[in-house]
């Protein structure tokens, strides 16, 4: 099925580029989420990834290094059977969360790395630039809404899905080319609210300083 959408894209006075710019007009394709990713077989049987480069996913930092997220390694007695994940690779996590309770579908953006057997590891095929796959499942509505159909909850409240299964639900992406624009435009909306952000804190902070010595 085909989808004829338009698409107009544009902030200003956000120090943002126009991405409309070559204005894309094709049609976004609905299909499978495997016409776009295949399942990774890369283990690491090697041992090649020590427990240092273990790898989490978090529903706000995405994917991270454990150690340095949450302080410490989790990994188990041998990681041989973890899954090795490489930069721009794609990982659903099965741990559901409070806004996620299907799990969350996140792109790793930096260092290659490891993960336990309770993610799956997924490669991109020709068509897709990963990143818009975070992207696109970054709205917790239409995560929710893929996922729920395709996961079973066990009596544990695990997830019960295939790494296969969990492809079989529909999504609407665009072309590679437009993907890669869409996700770089989103990042500079990421870098801005992160500047914002700094910058706030940093007034709140001169704010708290200024009224301590007001009353000194």
């Amino acid at each position: 099925m085909i989808l004829g959408i338009q698409r107009s894209v544009s902030i200003d006075q956000a120090g943002l580029r126009d991405v409309t710019a070559p204005f894309f007009s094709h049609a976004w394709e609905q299909r499978k989420l495997r016409d776009y990713l295949v399942p990774s077989k890369e283990k690491n049987s090697a041992l090649s990834y020590g427990k240092d480069e273990v790898l989490s996913v978090s529903g706000d930092a995405g994917v991270v290094n454990q150690i340095q997220f949450q302080g410490r390694s989790y990994a188990g007695a041998s990681t041989k059977d973890y899954g090795v994940v490489q930069t721009g690779d794609v990982i659903y996590t099965k741990s559901p969360l409070k806004k996620n309770p299907f799990g969350i579908i996140k792109t790793n953006k930096g260092k290659a790395g490891i993960v336990s057997t309770l993610y799956a590891v997924y490669k991109p095929k020709d068509n897709t630039y990963t990143p818009f796959v975070e992207v696109y499942f970054d709205d917790d509505a239409r995560l929710n809404n893929y996922l729920r159909p395709l996961v079973n909850k066990g009596a544990k409240n695990d997830m019960k899905v295939s790494k296969s299964g969990a492809l079989t639900g529909l999504i609407c992406f665009p072309g590679a080319t437009e993907q890669r624009m869409l996700s770089e435009f989103f990042q500079q909306l990421e870098d801005l609210i992160t500047l914002h952000q700094r910058k706030l804190s940093h007034l709140q902070q001169q704010k708290k300083a200024l009224l301590q010595q007001m009353f000194v």
